[in-house]
């Protein structure tokens, strides 16, 4: 007790000195709170966004590792040359092996952290003469209609890409059969909605459809009416389908890709049914097939519908995904395949702005606390010096030079701790607004990086440049943005930092500046002997 009513009658007698120790401590401890809030603001963002937030995955086939894995093919007598990639044999790769089986999809949902599971099917077919997609050309040559048939089926002369009939050519329009009402995400989420009749039956093998507004319009169809798709791959097959109602899509006026004939992939060129019956659809079709040869290639191919499986398995929590993944590796699922959720994607692009201002405050944090300790400690050992005949007399009296040591370090954790209380309560005022400032000139640098970006590939408004960004027919932003992804919508705004978490380590903050400058200022008291201090005193 006696240690430390003796630092407060010293504290209150070098007044000046300990006043700019605490204006000091302040500083830090101001810019340390803002530090250390940002950075558990976005650790809270982080752990209440994935707290509350369902999690779904998809099971893809990895094309980069199977190209790795391809056997090069026989390089001939001029080593000089690199061997030449084998496109049949990737082609034949990714027809055959990449795709996994409904039967395959469903073992992998028996996993028990699975929530929810649904799939769907796509198609791309044809349409009759009367049945017209959207497109933002006004004719269609023989030649193009020609090149355009195929689907996931067809193929394009002299292949796309060299992928022939893997990736297929794009037809008229993409059919896709969902399993169930929860598969059929944009409606759940409000990106679609049925404005006109209703949507088909859960389940039905009937052939039943909705199509987009736009469609119906410019067909001229109407609720009830049926509409006729034809197999690309042979003409003579063909389908009927009856509409039960109209949709809206808001992602058909940015993502439109009716440009180069790819019309299948326009969201106003969509239609939907159950995936009972366009499985259906697909079977009646193998059982019709015929073997027709490519007048361009030579090859043979079934005339037969193919179609794309898509699974997508729900999870309650992120460590059920996590948990999911090991889970499909142990009953089975190949290293060549993926398991992806692109909403962990989102959600961690969503938080790049506050990552980036959380790193950027903890080098902050850093550099502040080193700066300050150093301060400190020099601050000290000049304290230290000006109190010598101080120290000899308390030493001379018998107190050991330990309690000389801990009263002066004491002292110091008095001021600190009072400098570090104050200057947290006014970090924590500051933390919020100064933090908000910081992330929206961090989410207004990703915004501006983009926007960048697009004007790099042509898209985007030009200003007065006198170069439009609509070239080629091609809305603005829409046919790249589909491949490099939409801008995301950042984390703009924190509405708390400051918690129990930053103050208790403010207190360490404290403890740890107290022991660095208390250490500095006993390692000079034991060295001092206190009859030389005495008795060489001016």
């Amino acid at each position: 007790m006696y240690i430390f009513k003796n630092a407060l009658r010293c504290i209150s007698r070098s007044k000046g000195r300990n006043i700019l120790i605490g204006i000091i401590v302040l500083v830090i401890a101001v810019s340390a709170c803002i530090g250390l809030s940002i950075r558990q603001a976005a650790e809270n963002a982080r752990k209440e966004t994935l707290d509350g937030m369902s999690v779904t995955a998809t099971i893809s086939f990895d094309r980069q590792s199977a190209m790795s894995n391809m056997t090069p093919p026989t390089q001939g007598g001029d080593m000089s040359s690199p061997p030449e990639f084998d496109r049949s044999q990737f082609a034949e790769m990714m027809g055959s092996s990449s795709a996994l089986t409904l039967e395959e999809y469903e073992t992998y949902a028996k996993a028990q952290t699975v929530k929810d599971f649904y799939y769907s099917l796509s198609v791309s077919l044809d349409g009759d003469d009367n049945l017209l997609p959207v497109s933002s050309e006004d004719t269609q040559t023989e030649d193009d209609t020609e090149n355009n048939k195929g689907g996931f089926g067809g193929m394009m002369p002299g292949g796309m890409g060299g992928f022939d009939r893997v990736m297929g050519a794009q037809s008229d329009f993409t059919v896709v059969g969902y399993s169930s009402e929860t598969a059929m995400t944009d409606f759940i989420n409000g990106t679609a909605s049925v404005t006109t009749g209703e949507v088909f039956a859960e389940g039905t093998k009937d052939y039943e459809c909705i199509i987009s507004e736009e469609l119906a319009t410019y067909n001229n169809l109407s609720v009830g009416d049926s509409i006729t798709v034809i197999n690309p791959n042979s003409e003579t097959e063909s389908y009927i389908l009856t509409v039960t109602g109209f949709y809206t899509d808001t992602t058909a006026n940015e993502n439109s890709f009716s440009m180069m004939g790819m019309t299948s992939n326009d969201p106003a060129n969509k239609i939907y049914m159950s995936y009972n019956a366009l499985q259906a659809m697909v079977e009646a079709s193998e059982g019709v097939s015929e073997t027709k040869t490519d007048e361009d290639t030579g090859r043979e191919f079934e005339t037969a519908l193919t179609g794309t499986l898509s699974a997508t398995y729900s999870f309650a929590d992120v460590e059920g995904f996590e948990q999911f993944e090991s889970d499909v590796r142990e009953m089975g699922l190949d290293e060549s395949y993926t398991v992806s959720s692109t909403d962990i994607t989102a959600f961690e692009n969503s938080l790049t702005p506050l990552t980036t201002l959380s790193k950027t405050a903890g080098y902050f944090l850093i550099v502040i606390l080193i700066i300050g300790a150093v301060i400190l400690v020099v601050l000290n050992i000049f304290s230290v010096r000006e109190r010598k005949y101080e120290i000899g007399v308390l030493t001379a009296m018998g107190m050991k030079k330990t309690k000389v040591a801990m009263q002066f370090m004491a002292e110091i954790f008095m001021v600190t701790l009072v400098s570090v209380i104050i200057g947290a309560a006014v970090g924590a005022v500051a933390s919020v607004p100064v933090a908000n400032t910081l992330l929206e000139n961090q989410t207004t640098a990703k915004e501006q990086q983009f926007q960048n970006m697009e004007q790099g590939f042509g898209r985007g408004d030009k200003g007065e440049t006198g170069m439009p960004g609509n070239m080629g027919g091609m809305p603005q932003g829409g046919f790249m943005k589909d491949f490099i992804g939409n801008p995301t919508e950042y984390i703009t705004e924190i509405n708390s930092a400051t918690d129990v978490t930053v103050l208790l380590q403010m207190l360490g903050i404290a403890v740890l500046l107290t022991l660095i400058a208390g250490m500095a200022s006993m390692l000079f008291i034991m060295r001092y002997e206190p009859l030389r201090i005495l008795s060489n005193r001016d």
